[in-house]
């Protein structure tokens, strides 16, 4: 071995060794996240039964599933119909969404701004965390949260009767700014990648 692969690591003053160590003062909010995650798992379990339930003629269960999508209409809902179908499957590809990203926010945050997880082989490891860091986070996150505001928006056009017009155009310009935020977010990184590849 070589006099370098012998070497100790160098020792860290007082100083930037407690703000070093000032990190893992995030792991409370990603363990706050994970019991999040947790709520939004019950919270499908519950639509998804109220769904079934609803499906065989559960009067109680069709109540809660439009009262818990909003859906309103001059006419009393006796029975599951496409719209309420509809509504109710995309707010649990709603939930499911959320819970990706926060899965990306948990684990990619972890990764990048705490500790490494020594994943490096582990079958299960996300093909995305391999090369992970703050830019491509920035994008997914950025990404994920297109795709949760595009469900957001197909819920209310399918639901537009319920809502006002000033609604729906404030939906419409706030996911078209996501979708900006977005295309500049991935754009600043395609820049800032290409000026450290030629500096290199």
């Amino acid at each position: 071995m070589s006099d370098s692969e012998h070497a100790k690591p160098k020792q860290m003053r007082a100083l930037p060794r407690l703000i070093f160590s000032s990190r893992w003062l995030q792991l409370p909010l990603y363990l706050g996240l994970i019991a999040a995650q947790g709520v939004y798992v019950v919270h499908f379990l519950v639509e998804l039964a109220h769904l079934i339930e609803a499906a065989f003629g559960n009067q109680a269960a069709l109540q809660a599933l439009i009262t818990s999508i909003g859906y309103k209409t001059t006419a009393p809902v006796t029975s599951l119909n496409e719209t309420v179908i509809m509504l109710v499957v995309l707010a649990l590809i709603d939930v499911v969404m959320i819970s990706n990203l926060l899965i990306m926010v948990i684990i990619g945050g972890y990764e990048t701004f705490v500790s490494r997880m020594d994943l490096e082989g582990h079958r299960d490891q996300p093909e995305w965390l391999s090369h992970v860091n703050a830019s491509v986070l920035k994008v997914k996150l950025a990404t994920a949260i297109i795709g949760i505001s595009s469900i957001h928006l197909l819920k209310t056009f399918i639901n537009a009767d319920n809502y006002t017009d000033r609604v729906l155009i404030a939906q419409t310009v706030i996911h078209i700014t996501f979708l900006l935020s977005a295309l500049a977010i991935a754009y600043t990184d395609k820049v800032m990648s290409s000026i450290g590849a030629q500096k290199h």
